[in-house]
């Protein structure tokens, strides 16, 4: 029986997380870069662990081997995307691919993007569950407007559609009547391309603490 501290599964919701790139930019894979306790990609698996949800589907490719014999995916249904170099968006319709009927709404996390926190999730699944709630909902920093995003199952065939790394954003642009922009304190969570983003996570990881 699940101890009270582990959050309720989240029925019918799945998380993706988006960790199949080839790290071209810094030249070492950005998902085993020291981080906190563990490695960068450990912190977007235990916001997902965080949330409960119902299934939680990694996506790697980039690298994929040192990844799985390297970081805890425990609790992930690992999808290896050999399409990786043709943008995240081919992992998003490798992870579609496995994701169980019942699903009605599902998050996107960056594997590389460790300051996303596990508060900012359920909002935006209330946003989806309201009555004539939007197909999409993502969070309105802020900054601007980031992860983690939320899709209805309404809007899994166009996102499984999609083609390119800044596809889904088009996508949302596309559909705008139909994306809520949830309010989320704080600024948008870095990413990590560089060194130059990877030494600001480090400095906003050692001034939260």
């Amino acid at each position: 029986m699940p101890s009270v501290s582990e959050p309720p599964l989240l029925a019918g919701t799945a998380a993706i997380i988006l960790a199949a790139g080839s790290s071209q930019r810094l030249g070492r894979p950005k998902q085993l870069l020291p981080y906190g306790n563990g490695v960068l990609l450990d912190a977007a698996i235990g916001t997902a662990r965080r949330c409960g949800f119902a299934q939680t589907v990694l996506a790697l490719g980039g690298s994929a081997a040192a990844v799985l014999a390297a970081v805890d995916t425990a609790g992930c249904e690992v999808v290896l995307n050999p399409d990786y170099g043709q943008g995240c968006s081919s992992s998003i319709t490798a992870a579609l691919a496995v994701l169980r009927p019942e699903t009605r709404a599902v998050v996107l996390l960056l594997g590389d993007q460790p300051g996303a926190r596990a508060e900012s999730v359920p909002p935006l699944l209330r946003a989806l569950a309201a009555p004539e709630g939007p197909a999409a909902a993502v969070c309105r920093y802020d900054d601007g407007v980031g992860h983690p995003l939320a899709f209805s199952s309404a809007l899994l065939p166009d996102l499984a559609g999609t083609h390119g790394d800044k596809a889904v954003w088009k996508l949302l642009e596309q559909r705008a009547d139909d994306v809520v922009e949830v309010p989320t304190p704080g600024r948008v969570p870095l990413d990590v391309d560089t060194e130059e983003d990877y030494r600001r996570v480090l400095a906003e990881l050692q001034g939260a603490r």
